[in-house]
């Protein structure tokens, strides 16, 4: 029977693996994700900073309403004007050290779960194939799906769903491929 405390390796190998991965596809190829954010136009940007220097860090519906009390004249009149989902950190206070951190963290976090469901379908000395195809399918699933929601319910434009979607199959075939070469024998 393996333990997840059999796992460490592999578990602390993917999160660095995925964790090195991750900033090569944000970092260093300018064409894969740098072009997820549109610009607003000439002096929008710095307008819409102004109007929400008093508003405090969270999550925000643009226009803040509640649609179950508004009329169906007032429904239609929003539905034709701008609308969205705003994510505001004020002050813009923002640390790489700190942020890459807490991402290499959650990477060992997810991968630990990852492992955890393969304790439950993989033996001692299970052959790489086999480990692969079940780290593998639960590392994609883990990594690739969570801005969907996004897209469906927001409005997140699908081609940069689809680029996490991407990262997330990269991720889970490097987190099965190295619990494959690590699984214990």
């Amino acid at each position: 029977m393996i333990t997840l405390g059999m796992l460490w390796l592999p578990i602390l190998v993917s999160a660095v693996i995925v964790f090195i991965a991750s900033n090569i596809l944000w970092m260093v190829l300018p064409f894969w994700h740098h072009k997820d954010y549109s610009q607003l136009a000439t002096g929008t940007s710095d307008a819409l900073a102004a109007n929400l220097k008093d508003t405090p860090s969270g999550q925000y519906m643009i226009p803040n309403m509640n649609w179950g009390k508004m009329t169906d004249e007032q429904k239609a009149a929003v539905q034709k004007g701008p609308g969205g989902l705003l994510l505001l950190r004020n002050p813009m206070q923002f640390s790489m050290g700190t942020a890459l951190g807490g991402y290499f963290l959650f990477n060992i976090v997810v991968i630990a779960i990852i492992a955890y469901v393969g304790t439950f379908s993989l033996g001692v000395g299970a052959k790489y194939p086999q480990v692969f195809r079940v780290i593998a399918s639960a590392g994609i699933l883990g990594y690739s799906f969570h801005t969907v929601s996004d897209s469906i319910w927001y409005g997140r434009p699908w081609s940069s769903t689809i680029k996490f979607i991407i990262d997330g199959i990269i991720y889970g075939l490097l987190i099965g491929g190295t619990f494959g070469w690590l699984w214990p024998r």
